[in-house]
């Protein structure tokens, strides 16, 4: 397999993100439904975003990682929350996260009206191998 960002310009560097990802010859591809702060029980999440934040990063790593795929292969990532000031407020845990797995994704950040009960961000995301 191989992946190939595409780039006409720089700013978008500062933003943890990609225009686009060409891939090449993947021998498997996971589509992951949105992964959001709920737990092993099927529980919903009522912290603040930063914390919420947290756990959906860590629920989307476990389906990567049992499905035997690496983070540092998404190739798209989408962001539903419901309030994009609230994200943004904690855009370092993310942007740090994106880092240390050295992942380039497209991505696209919609704030929407509600999400699934008490849950304030989701994230869906293509996997490639």
């Amino acid at each position: 397999m191989k992946k190939n960002s595409i780039n006409p310009w720089q700013w978008q560097n500062e933003r943890s993100y990609v225009q686009a990802v060409e891939v090449i010859h993947p021998s498997a591809t996971l589509y992951i439904s949105g992964q959001t702060a709920i737990d092993a029980h099927g529980k919903s999440s009522t912290a603040d975003m930063k914390t919420q934040l947290i756990k959906t990063i860590q629920n989307l790593e476990k389906i990567v990682e049992e499905a035997g795929f690496e983070c540092k292969n998404i190739v798209r990532l989408n962001i539903y929350t419901t309030s994009t000031d609230d994200f943004f407020s904690c855009f370092d845990i993310f942007q740090n996260w994106i880092s240390r797995h050295k992942i380039q994704q497209a991505s696209t950040v919609l704030e929407v009206k509600r999400l699934f009960e008490t849950l304030k961000i989701e994230l869906e995301a293509t996997v490639i191998k």
